[in-house]
């Protein structure tokens, strides 16, 4: 799909047609073009999870307060993203290593610098960096899932710590959005909200 169509054409669904069913085979596709997502010192955040069973759905929809869109979704993706991402650096890197695209000293000094910058910053800068990271990708993955067929609706209505206990979500990860995914059901599509003119969310210097 042209750019801007797809740009245009990705709406938050707010209800899907039920009984349509996503495999991993369909997912795939999108989480490949969602793994080029930019990250800060690549050090790729976000993590997701993607519930297609339904009896787990139904355990989702509960924790997002019976909220009709989760229960008629295909799926329901939630995005998560790691705090403490910055301790994957030696392990992202390795097979630059392997590959001589990096030395050994190198790597060294990008794991002290990257270990520097987000020990040295603190953990409310890694929260607020991981949850940046995340909405970047997350982003990407409602654009690409719209480009591949599908339609999705990102949410923040649920209630995080029956998420996290129900999908075994680590502290250590921040739950950033869930997204529904699935067919929109067109005949309760919203009209499109109103967009501010671009003179008025943008100054130039």
């Amino acid at each position: 799909m042209d750019l801007k169509e797809l740009i245009k054409n990705r709406r938050s669904a707010n209800n899907f047609i039920e009984g349509i069913p996503i495999t991993q085979n369909d997912l795939n596709p999108i989480f490949e073009d969602v793994k080029f997502a930019p990250s800060a010192f690549n050090l790729q955040h976000t993590e997701y999870i993607a519930v297609l069973d339904k009896d787990l759905k139904d355990k989702v929809y509960e924790a997002a307060y019976k909220q009709y869109k989760v229960k008629s979704a295909s799926a329901v993706i939630l995005v998560t993203a790691d705090r403490l991402a910055y301790k994957q650096t030696e392990r992202i890197h390795q097979g630059m290593l392997s590959l001589g695209m990096l030395t050994e000293f190198e790597l060294t000094e990008m794991i002290e610098d990257n270990t520097h910058f987000y020990e040295g910053r603190g953990e409310a800068f890694q929260k607020e960096d991981a949850i940046r990271n995340a909405s970047l990708s997350a982003m990407l993955f409602m654009l690409a899932a719209k480009n591949h067929g599908w339609d999705t609706c990102p949410m923040i209505g649920f209630d995080q710590e029956k998420i996290r206990n129900l999908l075994d979500i680590p502290s250590t990860h921040e739950i950033v959005l869930m997204i529904t995914i699935g067919h929109e059901k067109m005949s309760n599509r919203r009209l499109r909200g109103y967009r501010k003119p671009v003179d008025e969310f943008v100054k130039i210097y």
